[in-house]
């Protein structure tokens, strides 16, 4: 996977309709109609949506008969997941201690002690 695929997975992602979209796709394939369903918004807005899930080949599209059906693809997340897993290494922030520290240097108007 290139870097400008990527950016188009992570870019597909950045929009909560259509994380909520993926997750509606984990249980099962659905029409298009029954995905724009539960949103208030066009169908024309969903479509959109799923064009841009579908270019990120996180889903995909056929037509069976008249209906338009949408499939989760699950695997076009393992490169994305592998990279993010390059960060797993670090350890996780300490938020308390984080906010103690900022609390005194913002106390101590942020100068460093002599």
């Amino acid at each position: 996977m290139t870097a400008s695929d990527l950016d188009t997975v992570f870019a597909a992602l950045a929009d909560p309709t259509r994380r909520r979209i993926l997750s509606m796709l984990l249980e099962d394939d659905m029409a298009v109609t029954d995905v724009a369903d539960p949103f208030d918004m066009s169908l024309a807005a969903i479509s959109k949506h799923l064009v841009i899930l579908a270019n990120a080949g996180l889903i995909s599209q056929e037509k069976r008969g008249r209906v338009k059906w949408c499939k989760l693809e699950p695997d076009a997340l393992r490169d994305a997941s592998i990279w993010m897993q390059g960060f797993g290494q670090f350890e996780a922030i300490n938020l308390d201690a984080f906010e103690r520290f900022l609390a005194v240097e913002l106390d101590d108007g942020g100068e460093a002690s002599e």
